[in-house]
């Protein structure tokens, strides 16, 4: 039997989310490393993931299969395509980052009395650790009913960290900054269970379909396809659209997508910088990844049918968001703003049906998680350091940090997508394969690109340049921790800006696949126009 990759790659965060939650109260800091060395070992394994990872090779690769729920056809069943497998190496990066960003965000102001057994950093550290878990394993899971019940279960920790630790700037009083977390927190999981609920309704359905036809209990996606493809099941159309429509809303809304997005800058806002990073760079991403693996996969027919609709909505999302980001005063819901803006990139590039829309998109995950990590990271430091997040309140922060300043101008270069980053590749080739296939709204797209440098550069010269700003005066440099984590994601924009075949090589063959299950090609050019 050979060793069980994917499993461990998910069991390995999940046990250390056991183990620091378990470190006595006192131990703050070696809560902290044990965290950190947990983290580390998952993206150990997540790199062993990719190394084995054959491109061209079968689609699911390091399977397993085994019994779980045996008399409702649920298996414990995972695999990985190239896209799933470039997802669990993102997630994996990222935590560290996250953990080592924040470092103190979850100390105690003050020292806990002896006999108080509060640890909050003990229990930050450990939810983050029980988030990548179960998003790995979201990422891994080729059995429906199992991806359902960790694509839910996310909800838990991600409920805790958004309300149980805020960022501590502002000039709102506790109570009142409690409060708004407890809001942000509570409409991100209303939102996101609702979904979910619809999804449940939609995944019972595919159940009685299958059994009814196949005479047997599968949630195997693998399975389903299969047969599929050599005509032993058939969806009524109807009936088809109704259970995409149940799978897709719950990923339009994880993703999110215009507009069911609303809960994202709540969120966002009044999370601490890395858990924001968490959000949406890391959690969202099971949105728009389950797009590509299960809504196209099992629902070819509807899929089709939805694609019009889809389109504009992606393209609503991506002005909507870019416009509202440009009018935010608040430095981390422009950030949010803005990621709302990608995701309809995202969701653009998978529904445009063409091979080079689909690899962006999935590229464009890869990109924006990093972009949006170094962003987003940046501007926590920022915010920690001046007690603000409001726009107003910087200014001249290039005079007394130029680091700082400097890493906080590329994260922004990189989110306005400048040739020579890493997001300038993914959201060409999305406009592009849109392009190809729906050339108007290739065009209109295009328009959010305008609007990103303006939010961007606005914000950089508000806050970086002009006169030293009195709350800005003495602000320290970025520190060697803090250097630790930014420097890493720097070079890998710039690295994935000028080089992303590693990348590409992976997905490439699963987005063909993906294609051929939707019975698409790539449009071929008009020799006949072009002649003329």
């Amino acid at each position: 039997m050979s060793f069980p990759l994917l499993t461990a790659t998910a069991l390995v965060p999940a046990v250390g989310a056991v183990a620091t939650a378990a470190v006595p109260a006192a131990r703050r800091t070696a809560a902290k490393w044990l965290a950190l060395a947990f983290s580390l070992a998952t993206l150990v394994l997540a790199g062993a993931v990719l190394a084995r990872f054959d491109p061209g090779g079968d689609r699911y690769q390091l399977t397993e299969s085994h019994a779980w729920i045996s008399s409702f056809g649920v298996r414990y069943e995972l695999g990985v395509d190239g896209i799933g497998a470039v997802m669990v190496a993102l997630t994996a990066l990222l935590v560290p980052f996250v953990m080592l960003a924040g470092w103190h965000d979850a100390d105690p102001l003050e020292e806990p009395e002896p006999n108080r057994r509060w640890r909050p950093t003990q229990g930050f550290f450990a939810l983050v650790l029980l988030v990548e878990a179960m998003v790995v394993i979201s990422f891994e899971a080729t059995d429906v009913f199992l991806f359902y019940v960790f694509f839910e279960a996310m909800l838990i920790p991600m409920y805790f960290l958004i309300g149980g630790f805020g960022d501590r700037a502002g000039e709102r009083g506790e109570d009142e900054a409690a409060k708004q977390r407890s809001y942000a927190a509570v409409k991100f999981l209303l939102y996101n269970l609702a979904g979910g609920l619809v999804m449940l309704a939609a995944v019972v359905g595919l159940y009685a379909v299958t059994a009814g036809q196949l005479g047997e209990d599968t949630f195997s996606l693998a399975r389903i396809a299969e047969a599929r493809a050599a005509g032993d099941l058939a969806f009524d159309p109807t009936v088809e659209k109704l259970l995409f429509l149940g799978f897709f809303l719950a990923f339009a809304v994880k993703a999110p997508l215009w507009p069911l997005h609303t809960w994202l800058p709540n969120a966002m806002g009044e999370s601490t910088a890395p858990v924001a990073v968490l959000i949406t760079a890391v959690v969202d991403k099971v949105g728009t990844f389950a797009m590509l693996r299960f809504c196209l996969q099992l629902f070819p027919g509807a899929s089709e049918w939805a694609t019009p609709v889809i389109l504009v909505l992606a393209v609503v999302s991506i002005l909507y968001g870019a416009l509202l980001a440009v009018g935010q005063r608040d430095i981390k819901r422009l950030i949010a703003y803005a990621s709302v803006s990608h995701f309809g990139f995202i969701v653009l590039g998978i529904f445009a049906m063409t091979s080079q829309g689909q690899t962006g998109a999935t590229l464009y995950m890869v990109n924006h998680g990093i972009s949006t990590a170094a962003l987003m990271l940046v501007a926590g430091f920022l915010i920690s350091r001046r007690g603000s997040r409001l726009i107003a309140d910087f200014g001249g922060v290039q005079k007394v940090a130029p680091v700082l300043a400097g890493t906080f101008l590329i994260g922004g270069l990189a989110t306005l997508s400048l040739p020579g980053l890493a997001p300038f590749v993914s959201e060409f080739l999305v406009l592009v394969g849109t392009f190809s296939r729906y050339p108007v709204l290739g065009i209109v797209a295009t328009f959010g690109i305008v609007l990103a440098a303006l939010y961007v550069l606005v914000l950089y010269q508000r806050t970086m340049t002009g006169p030293v700003r009195d709350g800005v005066r003495g602000m320290p440099d970025l520190r060697a921790r803090e250097l630790a984590v930014v420097a890493p994601l720097i070079a890998l924009l710039l690295f994935l800006g000028v080089f992303p075949r590693p990348v590409t090589d992976i997905v490439d063959p699963a987005v063909r696949q993906t294609l051929s299950d939707v019975h698409k090609t790539d449009p071929k050019p008009d020799l006949t126009e072009a002649a003329k």
